[in-house]
């Protein structure tokens, strides 16, 4: 029996308007995770190579397991497991941020250690031989060539962690797939919807790559 199937382009467009009001929630799980998840970046990024172990090993142990566990079961572990240890439920949005947060974190550290690695130990001597302090040098020298060599990096990660919100559909936030999700379920259009969404995540995703090649062209980013 022969079977014929045609995209149903009016059916994907009258997708976009439901599915552009995902895009909000996307942008908020992702930036907003990011946000936190720099700052938790440079806190155990520098912790990772304090030469105090005490202060090293915590920071290497959070590192490793939100880097060897994946984002999905970090978030249903933070929406449905947490919840049980104290004792209240958490607002899925809550849930997505966090799981963002600390999964970005844990690669923006390592991030963090390598772009603070790789200037060159006697810049720090010239700072210290000029009579700033560790602490003037690491602020005035070390920390903004580092940050410039990092931006590469970090824009990657902004994009997997956009890109990771589309697994919080499980939990019921109201992003890019679960829009499409509830929208197929009274239409029954599922390859239209999801090639609209793919889109969409497309559109989102190289907006960020242009960006990140507008800086590095301007010589903002880098070496």
């Amino acid at each position: 029996m022969d079977v014929t199937f045609q995209f149903d382009w009016q059916a994907a467009i009258a997708s976009i308007p439901y599915l552009l009001k995902g895009i909000p929630w996307t942008l908020l799980i992702s930036f907003g995770g990011l946000a936190i998840g720099f700052i938790i970046g440079i806190v155990f990024g520098l912790l990772r190579i304090n030469p105090i172990r005490l202060l090293r090993w915590p920071a290497i142990a959070y590192i490793e397991i939100f880097r060897g566990t994946p984002v999905l079961v970090q978030v249903l572990f933070i929406f449905y497991g947490l919840p049980q240890i104290i004792g209240g439920p958490i607002n899925a949005l809550t849930a997505g941020i966090a799981a963002i947060a600390l999964n970005a974190g844990a690669y923006i550290s390592e991030i963090v250690r390598g772009g603070v690695q790789s200037i060159e130990k006697g810049q720090r001597e010239a700072g210290l031989s000029l009579g700033l302090s560790r602490t003037q040098a690491f602020r005035y020298i070390i920390w903004p060539q580092a940050l410039r060599r990092m931006i590469p990096a970090l824009g990657n990660q902004g994009i997997v962690s956009i890109k990771d919100t589309s697994l919080f559909s499980v939990i019921g936030v109201g992003e890019l797939v679960r829009q499409g999700q509830v929208y197929i379920a009274t239409t029954f259009t599922a390859l239209e919807v999801y090639f609209m969404v793919a889109l969409m995540y497309l559109a989102i995703t190289l907006s960020l790559s242009f960006a990140l090649r507008l800086l590095e062209r301007r010589g903002l980013v880098g070496q």
